[in-house]
């Protein structure tokens, strides 16, 4: 039986309602810290048009009144209009540098500024935003789209607003000197206006498809890129390549789309333009020759209708990348409009001192012997969760772990192992119900006195790039050198790094592909013990591991359990040797309850399984 493949265009990212007002909000947040800067731009902006638009009413002056005044032997109003016309010409110049610069480098601060709360918001966002959101489209949005927004503030938006000054100035300009071709110029405006209109609600569709294709096809990528073991391994470059090419088809087609509504746009503001302007050639002749207008005022129409409908190309780029970056913001500002699902308390609460207690010991529960109690107690309350609209995966889930109790969960992939971790360390926040540490709501503690007390370990054991202490100083980031030594001695980890030729200083390269699976994993153990946490959360950490260094964690981690809160998920039983308890699991609900003899010894589904591993062995 075929199973029905979801086509890529099925996947349509939505965007929340006002998206377009939020982005608009978003930009004035970004802008508002440069309001002073921002302010003497414009008037920079001002009087740079002012001076590119002054110059042919030199040229006027000087062909009505200074050339006539020179055959006269009057050189003076000529040499004044020349003169006048190089000063404004080089002021202009000036100034155009000057702003041009400014607003670089203003652009590159509210990048930089945007940039910094798009990291910091989805760092803030829960696990379960980014189990549902690919790490490719992040990156798009960190990528692709602020190079949008970026062009468009570095290098469109000074063009577009010196183009808007310049026509206001130039319109201006052209009533002062003659207002019957005045009104022929701007009878052009007519139709441009309707033009316009259109070209932007087109445009703005076409470019969200631009920025939702690249996405898409950043999405397929990094994931490629990401798995590029498996695909290797299966031979799966011909289908990688052949849904790239898809997604980079419909990527070329909304740009063809997009480009094809600028160069509609583009070729009607020009015809607009030469119609225009040849209208005022002969209207302007004829007033020229029945004496209504001068030359002088001719010739500075015609040179203000080049630079009338000139700054039309280049608003047409600019409304390019305007669209283009518009329709990134919007995405972007979606991204910083999304709540985190788990949030911190307004009005945190502290966590009770430690307080000792006595906890079974692991070789005999009715035994008096005891050892003291580090952790803290854990208690689950009437639990329920789903995830989205799904079925409940713990359906009123109650349990609880006294202080310094070390509890392994053992049960089939499906169970509800792994989603009761995540409730623990509060990466998901329970659908009913609610889970205390010592007696504290874990949805009351903030996010910092949470991740100190709570500490998880993953079979992903995952390394950033840098050296092996840096690694496990992650775990402590005020951690000592001697620290760091005593953390990987701990999980027999220190012998294989002195015989590193850098030691501890040693790169892990990227991923940590440098260490093999299971020396990654026991430098996520290091970790834990420099974090030192009182609640200890395992999930599968041992998976990667061979024997022997299965046996050497096994060791390491009876020492640094001892009288700490530790929940240890493991398929491999060995694992259980080392806790006080085990909850046997099954469709959310703990099914079997009891120290590892107790059900080794009975007849349940711990007992089955046990003696299959046992088996296994043999």
């Amino acid at each position: 039986m075929s199973m029905p493949r979801l086509d890529s265009d099925d996947e349509i990212e939505q965007l929340p309602p006002e998206i377009a007002k939020k982005a608009r909000a978003l930009l004035m947040s970004l802008v508002r810290p440069h309001l002073a800067m921002v302010v003497f731009l414009a008037v920079i902006v001002v009087l740079t048009a002012v001076f590119m638009v002054i110059g042919p009413v030199f040229i006027a002056d000087a062909l009505d009144n200074g050339v006539p005044a020179a055959i006269d032997g009057d050189m003076d109003p000529l040499i004044r209009a020349v003169t006048l016309f190089i000063v404004s010409a080089v002021a202009g110049a000036i100034l155009a540098f000057t702003s041009t610069r400014l607003v670089g480098i203003t652009a590159q601060k509210i990048l930089f500024t945007l940039r910094e709360r798009v990291f910091t918001h989805v760092q803030r966002l829960d696990l379960g935003y980014h189990e549902k959101s690919t790490s490719g489209r992040l990156v798009s949005r960190q990528t692709s789209d602020m190079e949008s927004v970026q062009q468009f503030l570095s290098y469109s938006l000074f063009d577009t607003a010196l183009a808007v000054l310049q026509m206001l100035f130039i319109a201006v300009t052209l009533v002062v000197l003659d207002i019957p071709l005045a009104i022929v110029v701007f009878a052009g405006f007519v139709p441009l206006f309707f033009i316009t209109k259109s070209a932007h609600s087109t445009q703005r569709s076409a470019y969200r498809r631009t920025r939702t294709s690249i996405a898409k096809v950043i999405v397929h990528f990094v994931e490629t890129m990401g798995g590029i073991r498996a695909v290797q391994a299966y031979r799966r470059q011909p289908e990688r390549r052949g849904t790239l090419s898809d997604q980079d088809a419909r990527y070329r087609d909304a740009n063809t789309d997009a480009l094809r509504g600028v160069a509609w746009f583009a070729g009607w503001t020009r015809l607009i333009g030469n119609v225009t302007q040849t209208v005022i050639i002969v209207i302007g002749a004829w007033l020229v020759i029945e004496g209504w207008t001068q030359v002088g005022v001719l010739a500075a129409f015609i040179l203000y209708l080049r630079r009338f409908y000139g700054p039309l190309d280049e608003l047409v780029q600019a409304f390019n990348l305007y669209q283009s970056a518009s329709a990134a913001l919007e995405k972007i500002a979606a991204v910083l409009d999304t709540d985190p699902e788990v949030v911190e308390p307004t009005q945190p609460r502290a966590l009770p001192a430690h307080a000792s207690s006595a906890v079974p010991s692991a070789d005999d529960a009715d035994s008096a012997a005891t050892k003291p109690a580090n952790g803290r107690a854990l208690d689950l309350d009437q639990v329920r969760f789903a995830y989205a609209d799904g079925p409940d995966v713990l359906p009123r889930f109650s349990l609880h772990i006294p202080a310094g109790q070390i509890v392994a969960l053992v049960g089939a992939t499906g169970a509800g192992k792994s989603t009761l971790v995540k409730l623990v360390t509060r990466f998901y926040d329970p659908s009913v119900g609610r889970i205390t540490l010592d007696e504290v709501d874990l949805r009351d503690l903030d996010d910092a006195q949470l991740r100190s007390s709570v500490v998880m370990v993953t079979q992903e054991s995952f390394l950033f790039a840098g050296t092996i202490a840096d690694n496990i100083r992650i775990g402590n980031p005020n951690a000592s050198d001697e620290d760091v030594v005593a953390a990987a001695t701990a999980v027999g980890l220190d012998a294989y790094i002195r015989r590193l030729p850098e030691g501890y200083a040693t790169d892990v390269k990227k991923r940590g592909g440098r260490l093999s699976s299971g020396q990654r994993q026991l430098v996520s153990f290091a970790r834990v013990f420099l974090a030192d946490p009182d609640v200890v959360v395992l999930d599968e950490a041992t998976a990667h591991l061979d024997i022997p260094s299965e046996r050497l964690v096994q060791n390491a981690l009876a020492t640094v359990l001892e009288g700490r809160t530790a929940i240890i998920i493991a398929h491999r039983l060995s694992t259980v040797e080392i806790a006080d308890r085990v909850l046997v699991m099954e469709s959310g609900r703990i099914i079997e309850d009891g120290t590892p003899d107790e059900l080794i010894s009975g007849t349940g589904k711990f007992a089955q399984l046990h003696q299959a591993w046992r088996d296994s062995l043999v």
